[in-house]
């Protein structure tokens, strides 16, 4: 679950269908929520991994592994990641699909007692949920991943344990500078990358022949968006692509130093 700012805090109401595109201005913590089928021991069985993952910095806040796939599972994974993170009285909103278990009635009222605001991906968009996309492609194209599934759900917990823990320590994410989520969720990547600027500024300056322009950018990664808002349409046909403002384009900070993911 991440934190969002900006100039409007949305009047959304819970289980509206379109993701929230504006910041807000109150500090927030936003995640997505989804699952996923694992390869059972034969042809058509599956297992059914439960992630939530905090869209700013990537971590992984909560999973688990049924043999089932519920609404009340659903709930039993986000209550576990609200309490873990320590986030009960943060304003938190969850991003889901439109499928029923994150749209069931044990998932809601669950929501409704943790205080969580409700975002479904809007019907027939296939790219309303990149974030989670971008995971699990990642958790099933690793080393490691069975090809012919797994045979018990004992070892397909295991084995997602193992990944959880190295995607969330090891890795080190393009999306955010090459940092692992967890440095980021901390906010250590702030001191991290300003040392690996000092780095690549003392091998610029000791050997400047070998630079033709400006060395890596190591600013801490800004503003992260679910499904920014574009300009309409222009009277000729043409995206008004200048209309854009730099917010508009994902530019600008989300948070202050102080406001970073607890």
């Amino acid at each position: 679950m991440a934190r969002t700012t900006g100039a409007d805090a949305p009047g959304r109401h819970p289980g509206a269908s379109h993701p929230p595109a504006s910041r807000r201005r109150l500090p927030a913590r936003f995640g997505r929520g989804t699952s996923t089928w694992l390869p059972g021991p034969i042809a058509g069985s599956f297992f059914y991994l439960y992630l939530i993952v905090d869209i700013w910095s990537r971590k992984i806040v909560g999973w688990e592994v049924y043999e089932h796939e519920t609404a009340d599972f659903a709930a039993r994974v986000l209550e576990r990641a609200v309490w873990a993170e320590k986030c009960l009285t943060s304003p938190l909103v969850l991003h889901a699909d439109n499928g029923s278990p994150m749209k069931g009635a044990t998932m809601k009222a669950t929501m409704d007692r943790l205080g969580v605001v409700a975002s479904f991906s809007r019907p027939r968009v296939s790219n309303d949920n990149p974030f989670s996309e971008a995971l699990f492609r990642t958790c099933k194209y690793v080393p490691g991943w069975p090809p012919r599934g797994f045979a018990t759900i004992d070892e397909a917990r295991a084995w997602v344990q193992g990944f959880v823990r190295w995607y969330n320590l090891e890795h080190r994410h393009s999306a955010i500078r090459f940092v692992t989520p967890d440095q980021r969720h901390r906010g250590d990547d702030q001191s991290l990358l300003a040392n690996r600027h000092r780095v690549y500024q003392r091998a610029r300056a000791a050997r400047p022949e070998r630079w033709s322009g400006n060395t890596r950018r190591w600013t801490p990664s800004g503003s992260v968006w679910l499904n920014p808002e574009r300009p309409e349409v222009g009277s000729e046909g043409h995206g008004a692509a200048d209309a854009l403002t730099p917010e508009a384009g994902g530019g600008g900070p989300m948070a202050g130093p102080a406001e970073r993911a607890a």
